[in-house]
């Protein structure tokens, strides 16, 4: 599935030229699946995290209700824990605005606290994101305090 995933992503930044929507969506998916695996980083479901989380897919990509509910399930359809980071966040990095890589970091960090605790694992995998987004530690750690 995984690299299905990787192969749906790989063919929609090839044809960026020919068909923006398809780069468009491959980067939708490639940021919900980073916040869902945030998401999941403490092992523990809850409806916080989840709720921020569409909540930022939504405002983030301006979609509806419908739009970011179906995105989420599609991020979510890969296997639990498979994800390599390095291939979505490349994607990432190479696609988005210096900007936008710091509202990505600013979302995850808002899904890893909407528990109101900051697991060790989500720490963890928030830094180790930003760090394959090239977003600078002071950056980080600022996005994070605020």
């Amino acid at each position: 599935m995984l690299r299905k995933l990787a192969a749906l992503f790989d063919a929609s930044f090839a044809r960026e030229a020919d068909d923006p929507a398809a780069r468009e969506h491959a980067l939708r998916v490639a940021t919900a699946l980073l916040l869902s695996e945030v998401g999941k980083a403490d092992y523990a479901e809850d409806v916080a995290e989840d709720e921020v989380l569409l909540l930022s897919l939504k405002q983030f990509f301006a979609l509806d209700d419908a739009a970011a509910a179906l995105l989420l399930e599609e991020a979510r359809s890969s296997p639990d824990r498979a994800v390599e980071l390095q291939q979505f966040t490349r994607r990432l990095h190479e696609q988005l605005s210096v900007a936008e890589k710091l509202r990505v970091v600013e979302m995850l960090w808002q899904v890893a606290l909407a528990d109101s605790r900051l697991d060790k694992h989500e720490d963890h995998l928030v830094r180790r994101i930003a760090e394959l987004l090239y977003v600078s530690h002071s950056d980080l750690i600022r996005i994070r305090n605020r």
